[in-house]
């Protein structure tokens, strides 16, 4: 599947990072994404296609794009996304061309996808940022979605078994982020978009950064 994301194009304007925010399901991802798209103005939030229920409070276009799995799986093989997969027995999927059209007019797309999407991501996009949001404990993770109200015991069981697994995932991530207090953990999602725009891979200065071609070796003291 060709993305055509490139991180610096050849006419030195900025072409857009892609993040992936992974974490077990209650850990925070909504609440801390929410402040983080608020105060960065460079971020935008691709919005995830699902074939689960809409939640209260839900909007179609603003929090996922809610279709039946027909359609979907229709949408599979036409090359609609650039990751999906089954997630608690419904389909979620990221839309490639909203990933495209984001970045190439300069913004920073946030995908919230768990850790199957992100090992799918990494293997189309290398250059592809990774943060994994991690509960402070199991025990804390549960009580989180038992004051969520909307998972029922064994829901509530099942998804803190997958915690387990996901938690495993987390060294193939850049950056682990531990939600403690939201806005600490606000905080480091921001420094880490910071960070990662100010390496000279991403640079674009002026449009006279040159992206190819030979490298001097540098010599002597600053």
């Amino acid at each position: 599947m060709s993305t055509n994301l490139d991180i610096v194009s050849s006419g030195g304007k900025r072409q857009g990072m892609v993040i992936v925010v992974s974490g077990p399901s209650g850990v925070g991802k909504d609440t801390i994404l929410d402040e983080v798209f608020a105060r960065d103005p460079l971020v935008r939030k691709c919005v995830t296609v699902t074939t689960r229920q809409p939640r209260s409070g839900e909007i179609e276009g603003k929090h996922y794009y809610f279709v039946t799995r027909t359609t979907f799986e229709e949408r599979i093989p036409q090359g609609y996304f650039l990751e999906w997969a089954r997630v608690h027995n419904d389909l979620y999927g990221t839309p490639l061309w909203e990933v495209r059209e984001l970045n190439e007019a300069g913004f920073d797309v946030i995908l919230k996808i768990d850790v199957q999407g992100f090992a799918a991501v990494r293997a189309i996009l290398p250059d592809v940022v990774s943060i994994f949001l991690s509960p402070p404990s199991l025990d804390e993770l549960a009580v989180r979605l038992i004051a969520r109200g909307t998972e029922d015991a064994a829901s509530i069981e099942k998804r803190r078994h997958d915690a387990v697994n996901e938690i495993a995932c987390m060294r193939s991530f850049q950056y682990v982020v531990v939600n403690r207090v939201v806005e600490d953990a606000v905080r480091d999602v921001l420094i880490v978009l910071r960070s990662e725009r100010l390496k000279t891979s991403r640079a674009v200065v002026d449009g006279a950064l040159p992206t190819s071609g030979p490298v001097m070796p540098c010599s002597g003291s600053v």
